[in-house]
């Protein structure tokens, strides 16, 4: 059996959420291919859609917030973008049928409708493909892909959301937000403590900012430092270095302990008491899937903020503003009695766990064979 996973550099979710699918199947004993599919076809056309919207997203944050809410609206155009996917299906065609797929996933709503394109041609018909939504929110287009056999949502919650947008609920399915299988697991505090030389007796807080170190953590700790707490913090800066060559300057004393890019988020999630990170959907799954208090800040203009009303609305988060600052989240956190202990217990009904080896069941139940 071959399952072709078919990705879009846009940020580092789409292709995260991929290799977590990958690993899952690979578990399995399922061979395997992942393609970028920009990538594939013109490595400068990928380079730009990344940058694009990177640069969006950061400095130009209130035109990002228009253009994703015209996208999601009834009157929008977008023949431009379907002339595009029709030009990439062409090219791309080859490189589907060189493998051969049993099965194909999209983990990006572009490729999604590439796939649909060549199935309008009568390509691919007989190979089933999964959309898969990486966050909190139907984003836009995933209603224009109708040859696009299942589309996987981030939460149940989400199921009214998607048949309103004319989605039937035969091709729904809703296993989550895959992430890496170490999130799954867990280590006991004392060891997670242990294995990043922190006191696991102290209260701990992770502060994060994605993996391009969005947001403002020097800001986020000197907040945090003003409470009249013993908490040690565990500041990950990501691919921001600029922002993590600040955090050591700064010297905050021993109780802040500075990082930049990371593969042991999983441990420091162990070792926390809450997290405070942006309304990323792949982070903020990481942390439900650790069970983890979120306290979300800075999120980008779009799918972010609609992840935010979604977990705000499900009481699963606490959410900064000008207003209610970092310190004050974690006193309400932290002093309001029975406030973590509810938190987790709504984790486990509004999301959908272990969603890298459940994709990977429903894969292998009907790939075509």
């Amino acid at each position: 059996m071959r399952v072709l996973i078919l990705t879009i550099t846009a940020g580092h979710g789409h292709h995260a959420a991929a290799q977590s699918i990958s690993d899952a199947l690979a578990e399995r004993d399922v061979a395997v291919r992942t393609i970028d599919v920009y990538k594939t076809i013109n490595k400068a056309l990928a380079d730009s859609v990344n940058q694009f919207y990177l640069f969006a997203t950061k400095y130009t944050p209130k035109l990002y917030r228009r253009a994703y809410e015209m996208l999601e609206g009834k009157d929008r155009q977008y023949l431009l973008q379907e002339l595009g996917n029709l030009l990439i299906a062409a090219k791309f065609d080859s490189h589907i049928e060189d493998y051969a797929p049993d099965f194909i996933v999209c983990t990006h709503i572009f490729a999604a409708q590439i796939v649909d394109e060549l199935k309008k041609k009568g390509k691919l018909k007989d190979v089933p493909t999964i959309g898969i939504v990486t966050d909190y929110t139907l984003h836009p287009f995933w209603e224009t892909v109708p040859n696009v056999e299942y589309i996987n949502l981030a939460s149940p919650l989400l199921m009214h959301t998607a048949k309103r947008r004319g989605i039937a609920a035969s091709r729904l399915c809703s296993l989550g937000i895959p992430v890496q299988l170490k999130f799954s697991e867990r280590l006991s505090r004392e060891d997670a403590a242990k294995e990043l030389g922190i006191d696991p007796s102290r209260r701990t807080v992770l502060v994060m900012g994605g993996s391009m170190g969005f947001g403002n953590i020097i800001s986020t700790i000197q907040d945090i430092l003003s409470l009249d707490s013993d908490l040690q913090i565990l500041a990950v800066c990501g691919k921001n270095k600029r922002q993590y060559n600040r955090l050591i300057e700064s010297d905050f004393g021993e109780n802040v302990h500075a990082f930049s890019f990371v593969n042991n988020v999983d441990v420091m999630m162990d070792a926390s008491d809450c997290i405070i990170t942006k309304p990323g959907g792949l982070t903020v799954t990481e942390a439900i899937e650790k069970q983890l208090p979120l306290i979300l800040t800075d999120p980008i203009p779009g799918q972010e903020e609609r992840n935010l009303d979604f977990l705000l609305n499900n009481g699963i988060a606490l959410a900064t503003s000008k207003k209610f600052t970092v310190d004050d989240a974690i006193n309400y956190l932290f002093n309001c009695p029975g406030r973590i202990e509810a938190i987790k217990e709504r984790l486990v009904h509004a999301v959908s766990p272990q969603a890298a080896r459940n994709l990977a069941s429903f894969i292998i139940e009907n790939a075509q064979h």
